[in-house]
């Protein structure tokens, strides 16, 4: 069939024709906006979840419904060497200049801008951010060195700002695992005083599994402050929609056998029925797909997601870590015990692995569902690595008897 009608949409964070299986999460997010826009305190959220199941397309989606609200959005992908202050500084500037333009501030406005002022001048003394020439800024207010302060005072003020203008402000923070413990503690910080004064301020965020562990390291309060829906595989019936519903819309009839093919080989999850769905359309010649034809999609979008979407990953690890995750693929898909993944790549104790297990974790391949486990971030990631990758264990070096090492 034309590759330019094609429907399916395999990317990040693109939403695909239809978005199944995620009512729950839109009713809960549709539910936060309303509340805060009653004057009520609602929870902000991180949603949670692997590589692959659609966190930042939710995310994408909680904007639109934001904007057909009026509310001002504005988001940021965290990365590893993301200075929160910078970031934030810039985020509420936009967000300031979106409720209420400078020629035309109030009270409340101009006010929040000073203290913006203040802090932009705190955490960027190089002025990368400006308010604007005529605003002064605030003495006392936004401007103490501490970032769990200054961003309270800040978010404070916007959210006075925006109330003001009966309107709401929306963070939207993908990849938020990303932030060091302090930044995340200054966030919850800030978030948990607007709460308090019934602001309609919220942040939602998307993040890996091991989110709602760092939050509460970080403020105990946090499991009170953000609810973290957990996303995964699609069930059955939603993930044969997201398959069938989108070439149904233009004409073509995916056979149930097929679908049941896809579903086997994705196993639901959202990325790879796009990138299966998208495949088979460009194989299929005419407007039916049948089992021939998804049988042929199968060994080209498996060859794709490891030249890409499963490759990307292993080049940014050392020779150690792949010999990690190789052995944890040697277990199986599941979470895994140190002490297994060492005796696996034998070793005789798991703390000398302690450092690449911790590395590993901080690249974002594998979390820790609970104490002393490890599980892999991206699914069907222990496939790849047993497709490509031999299980070499270490081999112990023994000194000869009455050898003593050599000095240097």
């Amino acid at each position: 069939m034309d590759p330019r009608d094609n429907p399916y949409t395999p990317g990040a964070g693109t939403v695909p024709p239809a978005l199944t299986g995620r009512d729950t999460e839109l009713e809960r997010f549709d539910v936060l906006l309303e509340r805060l826009w009653r004057g009520r305190t609602a929870q902000s959220q991180i949603v949670t979840g692997l590589r692959g199941v659609g966190k930042t397309v939710l995310l994408n989606r909680f904007r639109e419904l934001a904007d057909e609200r009026d509310w001002v959005t504005v988001e940021a992908e965290i990365h590893s060497r993301t200075e929160l202050g910078t970031l934030m500084s810039r985020l509420c500037r936009r967000s300031l200049y979106s409720i209420d333009g400078p020629r035309r501030w109030g009270e409340r406005a101009r006010r929040a801008a000073e203290v913006l002022k203040a802090f932009t001048l705190t955490v960027d003394p190089a002025g990368s951010v400006t308010i604007g020439a005529d605003v002064e800024a605030a003495s006392g207010r936004g401007d103490s060195g501490l970032l769990s302060d200054d961003l309270t005072d800040v978010f404070v003020e916007l959210g006075e700002a925006a109330k003001e203008r009966k309107t709401g402000v929306l963070f939207l923070l993908d990849e938020i695992q990303f932030l060091p413990r302090a930044d995340l503690e200054a966030l919850i910080l800030a978030l948990h005083k607007t709460t308090q004064r019934q602001l309609p301020i919220t942040l939602v965020g998307a993040g890996l599994p091991q989110i709602p562990k760092l939050a509460g390291e970080a403020k105990s309060y946090a499991e009170r402050l953000f609810t973290f829906p957990k996303i995964g595989k699609l069930p059955e019936r939603d993930a044969a929609r997201a398959l069938v519903e989108p070439a149904a819309d233009l004409g073509v009839r995916v056979d149930a056998e097929a679908a049941a093919i896809a579903l086997e080989f994705t196993e639901g999850y959202p990325y790879f029925l796009q990138e299966l769905g998208s495949a088979v359309w460009d194989l299929a010649v005419d407007e039916h797909v049948t089992v021939a034809d998804m049988r042929a999609a199968l060994p080209l979008v498996e060859r794709k997601l490891d030249d890409s979407f499963f490759l990307v990953r292993v080049e940014r690890c050392t020779e150690l870590e792949l010999a990690y995750l190789r052995a944890m693929a040697e277990l199986g898909a599941g979470p895994q015990k140190s002490g297994e993944v060492a005796t696996t790549l034998g070793y005789s104790k798991s703390e000398e692995l302690g450092p690449t297990r911790a590395n590993l974790i901080s690249k974002g391949l594998i979390y820790t569902p609970a104490h002393g486990l490890a599980e892999f971030t991206v699914p069907q990631f222990d496939r790849f690595l047993r497709r490509h990758m031999p299980l070499e264990r270490r081999t112990p070096q023994r000194r000869s008897p009455g050898r003593r090492p050599e000095r240097r």
